[in-house]
């Protein structure tokens, strides 16, 4: 239990420092790197990476979009036909980068077993 607490939190300071200088595709740099230095077993290895991006990007989208009332993110889920619906647009923003780093990290994951059995 105390690994997937230090892995979600790894995880995210990791990918608020990467997403300072990197594009979006930082969020799977933490998300490998995490996986290779603190490993996860299981389910974990995807979900918690999954979560930890998912809760940085809903928050960081969030508080972006908040400081001009959700102008922009109310256009945009117009335009790709959620219903107008910011908060849906802040969600799916979530579940993308979550499943990017949870990708990440199932590969990060089979590096270190590859490493492992040689």
């Amino acid at each position: 239990m105390t690994k997937n607490i230090t892995n979600f939190t790894a995880t995210i300071i990791l990918a608020v420092i990467l997403s300072l200088f990197l594009p979006w595709w930082s969020v799977m740099t933490a998300a490998l790197a995490t996986s290779l230095f603190i490993p996860l077993k299981k389910t974990a290895v995807f979900f918690v990476p999954f979560l930890a991006i998912l809760v940085f990007w809903a928050g960081h989208s969030f508080v972006l979009s908040s400081a001009n009332d959700f102008i922009l993110a109310k256009q945009i889920s117009q335009l790709l036909k959620i219903g107008g619906n910011p908060y849906l647009l802040i969600l799916i923003t979530g579940v993308i980068g979550g499943l990017a780093a949870g990708i990440a990290a199932i590969f990060g994951k089979q590096l270190t077993l590859l490493n492992s059995k040689k």
